[in-house]
């Protein structure tokens, strides 16, 4: 059996193969609860062969949503995610749910709570500034994620997957650009790092081994100030020491100020203004070229970064970005990751996976044309498979 359809371990979990389906925000909860769509959304990859399938993005208090349709994790939201996750086992797949805090990302203007960030700073979506994060707030968010992951395990969930990414708040706090801070989280690497290993930590004491536990971590924000891959890899090395996480996703890109260095390919401005109204729309036009840069594709766009994260860490290693195909995945194997992530391939074609299986030579008919980003304000999808092309 190819190594990559061989069954594997993630911390307590035995999973039927080594494929993660990434966390790619549904767009389908619209009373910050667990929806029909959003069960359906899932099922479907577990149907396609996928091992696992992150349900994003899963805040970890009311503040912590993008906006205030997005699922939290409460008491209330777990009969819904218990539904969710006996759908996708009863496809044989297992379920994890991303965890985390939007921070700086969010939108005040639609939570109608203030952004928190590790530092003081405008906040374009809410037309305001945000706020810093007191000690207190920190200590209470460091607390939600536990609680949090406590949520999941109760619903039946097999993993939770821990957001340090993407400038979301952890990931601002690891920023120098974005924490200015001169307190315990601010300045030197070890002080900007604690917010992200408290939270594993917490996370960890928690659920201990009831479920795998994965953090997201950025290489590298791709901004000029932003964190860079010298300093990730030295808090990957925490938080491998620490003893936290069973796995390590390495992702890239800041969804505050270049989006597009996670995803690469197309940047479809067009598409983005006409998800909003005007004078938005306008602005979208008019200035979303300086904020969606274009960065060309290529298979595996992600390896060279990670290589450097696989020769220093003893830690299994999730690699993201740019895998199509057989070949990309055995490619990731040969190189020494244990799992790989999929995210707008399996957006196209829910079923890759076992059409893969069946027919080696299947890759992802995905163009890296970015037009199912500005889907997620009515349901992420692939407009084009939608459209039957």
């Amino acid at each position: 059996m190819n190594e990559v359809f061989a069954p594997a371990r993630l911390g307590p979990l035995r999973l039927r193969n080594r494929i993660i389906k990434a966390a790619t925000f549904e767009g389908r909860t619209p009373q910050a609860l667990v929806s029909d769509a959003l069960i359906d959304f899932h099922r479907a990859f577990a149907e396609g062969g996928v091992a696992m399938t992150t349900v994003a993005y899963c805040a970890v208090s009311p503040e912590g949503r993008t906006e205030r349709r997005q699922l939290w994790m409460r008491p209330e939201a777990a009969p819904g995610l218990r539904r969710l996750a006996d759908a996708v086992h009863g496809a044989g797949a297992a379920v994890s749910a991303q965890l985390g805090h939007a921070g700086p990302v969010a939108n005040p203007a639609s939570t109608r709570l203030p952004a928190l960030a590790p530092s003081r700073r405008p906040n374009l979506l809410g037309m305001s500034m945000t706020r810093a994060a007191t000690r207190e707030d920190l200590e209470r968010i460091v607390r939600a994620h536990g609680d949090a992951a406590r949520v999941a395990a109760e619903s039946g969930f097999d993993a939770v997957e821990i957001h340090l990414g993407h400038n979301y708040l952890a990931s601002a706090f690891l920023s120098p650009r974005l924490n200015r801070r001169d307190d315990a989280y601010g300045g030197e690497l070890s002080k900007r790092a604690r917010l992200a290993r408290e939270i594993c930590r917490a996370v960890r004491e928690a659920v201990g081994g009831r479920l795998a536990i994965l953090a997201k971590l950025n290489m590298d924000d791709g901004v000029r100030g932003g964190l860079r891959p010298e300093e990730s890899l030295q808090v990957a090395a925490w938080l491998e020491a620490d003893g936290s996480l069973d796995a390590l996703e390495l992702t890239a890109g800041s969804s505050l100020l270049n989006p597009m260095y996670l995803f690469r390919g197309d940047a479809p401005v067009k598409e983005f203004a006409a998800a909003f109204r005007p004078p938005q729309r306008w602005g979208v036009r008019a200035m979303g070229g300086r904020f969606l840069r274009t960065y060309p594709y290529e298979d595996l766009y992600l390896l060279d970064q990670a290589r450097a994260f696989r020769r220093a860490l003893h830690l299994p290693l999730v690699l993201l970005g740019g895998v199509t195909g057989l070949e990309t995945m055995n490619r990731a194997m040969a190189e020494g990751f244990d799992f790989v992530a999929m995210g707008r391939s399996l957006l196209k074609e829910p079923g890759l996976i076992d059409r893969i299986r069946q027919d080696p030579g299947v890759t992802s008919t995905c163009i890296h044309c970015n037009r199912c980003m500005p889907t997620i304000y009515r349901g992420t999808h692939c407009p084009i498979a939608q459209a039957g092309s």
